[in-house]
């Protein structure tokens, strides 16, 4: 069996909800031994439900949300706002390579568990902070939120139909976007360490990370100095790269050059329209987008999805289906990856647990922490009596 690229790596998370927790989630993948601390009551995604794991028992295993972010790790618990809770996180502290907390700005200054304090007393930890806003500027002591940093980062601008009202990605892609920013911040202050011995002191921000991820489309204003609007499914750039309606439903048609355009004429028995010079090229069709999508609509809708999907298939136009999630799920491309991983559980009713694995596959092993996320305060003897958790500091 391959070996893990990071094992024998010691994180210590004291972080909830949801961007910290990615970031230990996917170290625990890659192998590292990551002790997460919870609050007495734990953290908050274990109640934010229904739906919950069941459990073998009358009660629950935590809510799902808790579930797609925790698999992995080993759990204790600690009061920080008592002497006995401080000391055991610095106790902690002492024998990790990694800390990764998402309190406000300063809020774990007061416990003597910030990373000037930490750093401090041991200058090998790589302490990542995660807050919305950074530990700097004007708006560093707010508490973030992915809802309000899609809104204040620009990306409900740009997302929803033009004349509908701004809307948000239906998944917190700020809190995940800063959670994979931070882990590979992580990663590169640890090869650091191994050239200068010292650690470092990672400061990541939602919005930070949502600006960021505008991509494209941040150029694009950067560049012709105009905020793109809503264009609902279209593509700012490209013509037709859009949902288009089929006699029964929808499909995506995404053409990314000249020549899968005229293939998508033919294919829609229209091979004439590829040459008129309103759509001879790229440049042309996005200045002549809404002609030409009200075309295309009228030409899609004479095809079943089924046979304009397999005829653009063919000839090597790409297109694709919109899934629900279910239908995700049973997608024979996403089963023959293995995306879903049932990971043993004999608390969970069914005996195994089932979640998302990492999407990272490394010579041919699909990175996935072999155990599901712990029940609160589930490890806090192994912990405890663990030699790399206790000793003399590193």
């Amino acid at each position: 069996m391959t070996t893990p690229p990071l094992t024998g790596l010691r994180v210590l998370e004291l972080a909830r909800i949801l961007a910290g927790p990615w970031i230990g989630q996917l170290l625990a993948d890659l192998g590292a031994d990551v002790v997460k601390v919870e609050a007495p009551e734990g953290d908050d995604t274990r109640k934010w439900g229904p739906p919950f794991v069941e459990g073998t028992g009358e009660e629950h295993l935590s809510a799902a949300y808790f579930h797609a972010a925790n698999r992995g790790k080993r759990s204790i618990t600690a009061d920080f706002r008592t002497a006995e809770g401080q000391a055991l996180v610095k106790r902690l502290a002492a024998h990790a390579d990694v800390v990764v907390e998402n309190f406000k700005v300063g809020g774990l200054e007061k416990y003597g568990l910030d990373a000037a304090s930490l750093r401090k007393q041991f200058p090998q930890l790589v302490y990542c902070s995660v807050t919305g806003f950074g530990q700097d500027g004007p708006y560093a002591p707010r508490a973030g939120y992915d809802f309000l940093v899609q809104g204040m980062g620009g990306a409900m601008s740009i997302t929803g139909e033009p004349e509908g009202a701004p809307m948000k990605a239906g998944y917190a892609v700020a809190d995940i976007y800063t959670g994979l920013y931070a882990t590979v911040g992580i990663l590169s202050a640890l090869r650091q360490r191994d050239t200068t011995g010292e650690g470092a002191t990672l400061d990541l921000a939602l919005l930070d990370s949502q600006v960021a991820v505008l991509g494209n489309q941040a150029m694009n204003y950067l560049v012709g100095g105009n905020p793109p609007p809503r264009l609902g499914n279209a593509h700012p750039n490209i013509v037709p790269y859009d949902v288009f309606p089929v006699a029964d439903g929808h499909i995506i048609i995404a053409t990314g050059n000249d020549g899968q355009w005229r293939k998508l004429c033919e294919v829609l028995g229209e091979p004439a329209l590829a040459d008129h010079p309103d759509y001879l090229d790229n440049k042309s069709r996005v200045k002549n987008r809404v002609a030409l999508t009200a075309k295309l609509h009228l030409l899609c809708q004479r095809y079943a999805k089924a046979d304009l999907l397999a005829g653009l298939e063919k000839v090597g136009v790409p297109a694709g289906p919109i899934n629900d999630i279910g239908e995700v799920f049973a997608d024979p491309q996403v089963i023959a990856r293995s995306v879903r991983v049932d990971l043993p559980s004999a608390a969970a009713k069914a005996g195994h647990i089932p979640t998302v694995a990492s999407p990272i596959v490394m010579n041919g092993v699909r990175q996935v922490a072999g155990r599901p996320s712990p029940r609160l305060g589930e490890h806090a003897d192994d912990i405890l009596n663990d030699p790399a958790w206790s000793g003399p500091a590193r």
